[in-house]
């Protein structure tokens, strides 16, 4: 082989791997292996109403989540949960009740800490996670600055499926 024929083999090779390396980045930087720490069966009490949230690991650029509320020994609120890798970036996706999902994009990840946004939503705007210190999962629904009155946070322990 000729060395200009090698010089382009390897100007096509590392143009390869440089795509291949681009096309497993998400936009800000986020990868949705960065979530993995989500993963996993949660729960809390507070009030008389058990809250759980259960998270599956992240493959193939997707999560799914379900979060279920019951008190008296009834459902009282479920939502069903989507975290996807797009071309965009990473957007969680909430469908409370089952009705059509709500876009949130995800503007910070650090850490266990994760924040989405959706500005143009009535509320929640911002959806935040994040593991305490002592390995609680918080999560948090807040609206826009000065809406603070609305925001709701749950905590929960690492659990195993009500019920078993």
């Amino acid at each position: 082989m000729k060395t200009s024929q090698m010089r382009i083999g390897a100007v096509l090779f590392m143009g390869l791997l440089l795509a291949g390396a681009l096309s497993g980045a998400q936009a800000g930087g986020a990868s949705l292996d960065q979530l993995a720490w989500m993963e996993g069966s949660w729960a809390g009490e507070e009030g008389g109403i058990r809250a759980e949230e259960h998270w599956i690991a992240p493959v193939g650029g997707l999560m799914l989540g379900l979060h279920r509320d019951v008190a008296g020994g009834k459902a009282i609120f479920f939502e069903f949960l989507r975290i996807e890798s797009r071309p965009e970036g990473i957007v969680y996706l909430a469908s409370p009740r089952g009705a059509p999902a709500t876009p949130f994009r995800l503007v910070e990840s650090k850490g266990k800490r994760a924040v989405f946004e959706n500005l143009a939503h009535d509320f929640p705007k911002r959806i935040l996670y994040w593991v305490a210190d002592d390995g609680s999962l918080h999560a948090r629904v807040e609206g826009a600055p000065g809406e603070e009155k609305k925001a709701q946070e749950w905590v929960w322990r690492r659990a195993t499926v009500a019920g078993r």
